[in-house]
């Protein structure tokens, strides 16, 4: 059985960076847009990134076609063009609000159901590509370089168009996301051609499985999943909360350009892949630390940089605080992020009849629901939060209530995860 040669295993981490650099724009760039220039409601571009999220519950669906289909390949560049179609869109329909309001709404509705759509169907069969193809000791490290590489192209593309998107002009906007949309595209192209086929051996359509509703009631069954999902949950809305008010603080705070604040957003995702490239290092590489003690310590540090974030909001020299605070907020979030993504693996063996893929839904599941959840109810709380005071205290008191689930998940994490388990992300090494 032939599988994944680690130069595939990049290619494919081309796709996940592709996909990093869509979403970020739409997530962060469109969203600071919204609140700041168009001075619409934070709850608005949060409903729209919530309903990317809930479009993407229909990830099980897309992972059973391509299992069944046996044709992911298809199902992985059909995705990334509704993805990219969907972000132009959606920097068509920004533009459109500011000339006639409801026209542009109805059209950013359709591009962000296009977005989510496009993420789950090419994500979740890249996963699945992945999962199949790669042999069961590279998995891990598959996933993990994946992963990287998506923070990265986040990383990069938001530091990239922020510099580009200065000085901010409409045309100048919807010309930088064309440019990223179509790259995206023909990147994935490039990237995927050539490999489900030279492993058609290896990756065989799926039988029929047991209906996902029983295996799920079995699962939730078992008292440590469960406990497990409801430990993500919270963690996750936690980790999304600030994902649509950081980039408008930052601009009705301290006054930065939409450049500036997309720079911002660049900094704190390259924080995450040092956190993340950190944790690799440490406890794969040098056995340092437990999996229960990174994740302690990424909710943790998470808190601490979120207050250090509100309170450069009450500060005369705030504005010199807010990059290196964010910086330190990305590295804890990636430290937290890649040690849950080590229990996750570690976890999803165990119980009745090892149902990995299962759980991994399962867990998925709740991550999609809290990426939502935590969105709304931060962009919601600071609307709720302007009336009774100024920006930066309103933006400031959810900064902190965020951080106060941060520590409740410091808690659960002591409890719920085994203090001797490491982060399964694998060898690094290439090489059998």
């Amino acid at each position: 059985m032939r599988h994944l040669s680690w130069i595939s295993i990049f290619r494919l981490g081309l796709v996940q960076l592709c996909l990093g650099a869509i979403v970020v724009l739409t997530t962060s760039t469109l969203n600071r847009l919204m609140v700041v220039e168009l001075a619409l409601p934070a709850l608005l571009p949060g409903l729209l990134v919530g309903l990317h999220y809930a479009v993407q519950m229909s990830r099980p669906t897309w992972g059973y076609r391509s299992d069944t289909g046996g044709r992911r390949t298809r199902f992985i560049v059909l995705g990334m063009a509704a993805l990219a179609l969907g972000g132009f869109l959606a920097a068509l329909g920004f533009v459109l609000m500011a000339q006639a309001f409801v026209p542009g709404l109805v059209l950013s509705i359709l591009a962000y159901v296009m977005i989510g759509a496009g993420v789950g169907a090419s994500g979740t069969s890249l996963l699945a590509l992945l999962a199949t193809a790669t042999h069961p000791r590279r998995r891990a490290a598959a996933a993990t370089i994946t992963w990287l590489m998506m923070i990265f192209g986040i990383a990069v593309t938001a530091t990239v168009v922020g510099r580009a998107l200065d000085p901010y002009s409409p045309a100048l906007l919807l010309k930088l996301v064309a440019l990223v949309a179509v790259l995206a595209v023909t990147v994935t192209g490039l990237a995927v051609w050539g490999i489900e086929a030279r492993h058609a051996g290896t990756i065989e359509p799926a039988a029929a499985a047991l209906p996902l509703r029983e295996g799920l009631a079995e699962i939730w069954a078992e008292p440590r999943a469960r406990n497990f999902t409801l430990f993500i949950f919270l963690s996750m809305v936690a980790y999304f909360m600030q994902e649509l008010i950081l980039e408008p603080y930052a601009g009705l705070a301290f006054g930065l350009t939409p450049g500036q604040t997309t720079q911002l957003s660049g900094a704190q995702n390259g924080g995450v892949f040092f956190g993340m490239l950190t944790v690799g290092i440490a406890a794969t590489g040098l056995r340092l630390g437990s999996l229960r003690a990174w994740v302690m310590a990424g909710c943790a540090g998470s808190a601490a940089a979120l207050v250090t974030i509100a309170m450069a909001g009450q500060m005369a020299g705030g504005a010199a605080v807010i990059q290196p605070a964010t910086m330190a907020l990305g590295f804890f979030n990636g430290m937290f992020a890649v040690a849950a993504i080590g229990a996750m693996m570690a976890l999803a063996g165990e119980g009745r009849e090892a149902r990995e893929g299962t759980r991994m839904g399962l867990w998925g599941g709740a991550q999609a629901i809290a990426a939502g959840l935590g969105g709304v109810l931060g962009a919601g709380a600071v609307d709720l939060a302007r009336h009774f005071t100024d920006a930066a205290n309103a933006f400031g008191m959810v900064f902190v209530a965020e951080a106060g689930l941060f520590l409740i998940a410091t808690v659960m994490a002591a409890q719920i995860i085994e203090g001797r388990r490491r982060p399964a992300i694998g060898n690094l090494v290439p090489g059998e």
